[in-house]
């Protein structure tokens, strides 16, 4: 299954037919400089390209009301003066004669998207539409949003496909409150949004934006920013609004930027490695408030969050906020343009970053001890059955007896060859299959095979009866991390090891609240991931720590597989290490309160020397992000 692209060109029909500083940014060229940058950069012909079809009246009633699609489907028939004063009824809403046409279509192309990802035809897919509709309410056009898109696909979802759990991921400057205000009340949505809100001074200037407005009667804690691991949604839709993105003045729509984000997210679709994140891995003071909050929030309604601790009370939000600043810097305005040349330097400067770190020919190789025709391995993952030269695997496995034989020297030739061709960009990720007997001795070797041929900075996460080798300084260059050590212990900043925990929860909390704030905070250019003897990992889980181990180091992860793991594990975690979504862990079981406990402990230690273990502001105060 692979990645579907829906679009159609008469979403470009529409456009504003008089001045309106506030509504030109909601242009047709917001699409076609997107298709045109998928196109030129070869991601338009990855995809499985679907015409969108206009949504009949019937799946626009499943959200809006009979008399407002009557309303927009009249405008069909207004003339310019019309249209105007139609549009002045509604806050940031421009009206055209193909108005209707294009929001049937943007409507019908997220019923497509729905319609093939469930059917089995695709993996995932992005609707490429206009215009938008986050926004957009029952009865009510707002913010250039016309039909709310989303809520359609959701409410199609469950009526056509039976679905009973929907997670709703909503990312944009801007809050969507159309999508809330659907879903309030129903617990079977989970609407998740990450937008600003400056205590209500930011548009749409909402009290329920804040991180306070959980839900109604039965949707209670169903409006969420954080704990949705579990809700275990059946079907997640994202409403990707991309006027937050580097490059973007303030509230608007560049084009450049737009069509980029476009491409990333198409590319992360595709299952390619996303670049690794840069600049200095401390998070602010206002994001750590704005977290708080919704953590206190929310925690009535999630057992996770209440077994975390979470302070009682925050101080509330100035419910009536004075001084409402413009939503948009004014286009002409220096602060705009001073604005606008930092945005068009930050943008340019990445796409440097980008331009000089392509994606590597080979996504995921894997090295197998022996050859096995039984392994259904995805058809472009490459069987290596190279070795690193023999005189270089002999002189790395001089030190170590347990190297001494014939099949662990050949096993540790192909984690060398491996291991090189990832650093030199030949491969992005990899797996490499060692013998039992000597899975301690070839990590030692690919720790400091790494850190001598490249890796400026390496992290291992070593799952299993794996030591960490005794002779490894702690000098800045590697990050040792071991589940499933006998207790929790920091020894020191660069060596953290952690039991293994029992429990869905439990391995969660460990590997999102301690594994990954750590691998980000380090910024590795190289992941090694070694299953060794009686790791005691699922296949499930295991998948799941290398696929989000790929994102600290953009992609450049080789997993250490013992051989006497299950036969399937190699194929799972090729699976995901070349863009396929992790399988489920199975039914949510809280993690135990001494799960809870020695993970506090332990992030209590750390988060003196590691700033993403930060949970709240040493200042405290409510949100204000």
């Amino acid at each position: 299954m692979g990645t579907a692209l829906v679009y159609h060109e008469d979403m470009t029909a529409a456009r504003l037919l008089w001045d309106d500083p506030e509504c030109e940014i909601e242009c047709p060229e917001r699409l076609t400089t997107a298709l045109e940058c998928l196109q030129q950069r070869g991601l338009e012909q990855r995809c499985l390209r679907l015409a969108a079809r206009e949504a009949s009246e019937a799946e626009l009633g499943l959200v809006h009301s009979p008399e407002y699609v009557a309303l927009l489907q009249g405008t069909q028939a207004l003339g310019t003066g019309e249209l105007q004063a139609l549009s002045g009824q509604y806050d940031a809403v421009y009206f055209h004669p193909s108005t209707f046409h294009c929001a049937r279509l943007a409507a019908g192309a997220a019923l497509q998207l729905v319609d093939a990802v469930l059917a089995g035809a695709v993996r995932n897919g992005l609707a490429l539409v206009r215009p938008p509709g986050h926004h957009s309410q029952r009865a009510a056009a707002n913010g250039f949003c016309v039909f709310n898109n989303v809520a359609i696909a959701a409410k199609h979802a469950q009526r056509q496909h039976g679905l009973h759990r929907i997670l709703i991921v909503d990312w944009d400057v801007h809050h969507g409150q159309g999508i809330q205000y659907i879903f309030e009340d129903d617990p079977s949505v989970l609407y998740f949004s990450w937008h600003r809100y400056e205590h209500g001074r930011f548009w749409p200037y909402l009290r329920e934006s804040d991180a306070d407005a959980v839900g109604q009667g039965p949707g209670l804690g169903f409006t969420v920013n954080l704990p949705w691991n579990q809700f275990n949604p059946e079907l997640v839709l994202v409403s990707a609004g991309f006027d937050s993105a580097i490059g973007d003045p303030e509230g608007g729509y560049h084009l450049e930027s737009l069509s980029q984000s476009v491409c990333m997210m198409v590319q992360a679709l595709l299952g390619d490695p996303a670049p690794p994140l840069s600049g200095p891995m401390v998070p602010h003071a206002s994001a750590l408030e704005s977290i708080q909050s919704v953590r206190v929030a929310q925690a009535p309604h999630w057992m996770s969050l209440q077994q975390q601790g979470v302070a009682p009370v925050l101080r509330p939000s100035p419910r009536s906020p004075e001084g409402r600043p413009s939503p948009l810097l004014l286009p002409g305005g220096p602060e705009f343009k001073a604005a606008a040349t930092q945005d068009v330097a930050a943008l340019s400067s990445l796409l440097d970053q980008l331009r000089l770190n392509p994606t590597p020919p080979v996504r995921t190789a894997v090295a197998l001890t022996a050859p096995d025709a039984a392994l259904a391995l995805p058809s472009d993952v490459l069987c290596e059955e190279r070795s690193a030269p023999q005189e270089e695997t002999q002189a790395w496995a001089r030190p170590h007896e347990a190297l001494a034989q014939d099949r662990a020297l050949t096993a540790l030739g192909k984690v060398l060859y491996l291991l090189d061709r990832i650093l030199d960009g030949q491969v992005s990720s990899g797996i490499a299959v060692t013998p039992a007997s000597a899975a301690a001795a070839t990590l030692d070797v690919a720790i400091r095979c790494g850190l001598s041929h490249g890796a400026q900075r390496l992290l291992c996460l070593a799952v299993g009866q794996l030591d960490r080798p005794p002779d490894l300084t702690d000098d800045g260059r590697n990050l040792w991390l071991n589940i499933g050590g006998k207790e929790a212990a920091a020894l020191s900043m660069f060596h953290v090891s952690v039991p293994l925990p029992g429990t869905t929860g439990g391995f969660l909390s460990c590997v999102l609240a301690l594994v990954l704030p750590l691998a980000y905070s380090f910024q590795p250019d190289l992941v090694l991931v070694a299953l060794g003897p009686a790791h005691g990992l699922r296949d499930p889980q295991a998948a799941l720590l290398a696929a989000l181990l790929r994102g600290p180091a953009g992609g450049r992860v080789l997993v250490l597989v013992d051989e006497e793991s299950t036969p399937q594990l190699a194929v799972v975690l090729a699976r995901v290490l070349h863009g396929a979504a992790a399988p489920s862990l199975g039914p949510f079981s809280m993690a135990s309160p001494e799960e809870v406990q020695a993970l506090m402990q332990l992030r209590g230690q750390l988060e003196p020397r590691w700033k993403m273990l930060q949970v709240a502001s040493e200042a405290g105060g409510p949100g204000s992000g």
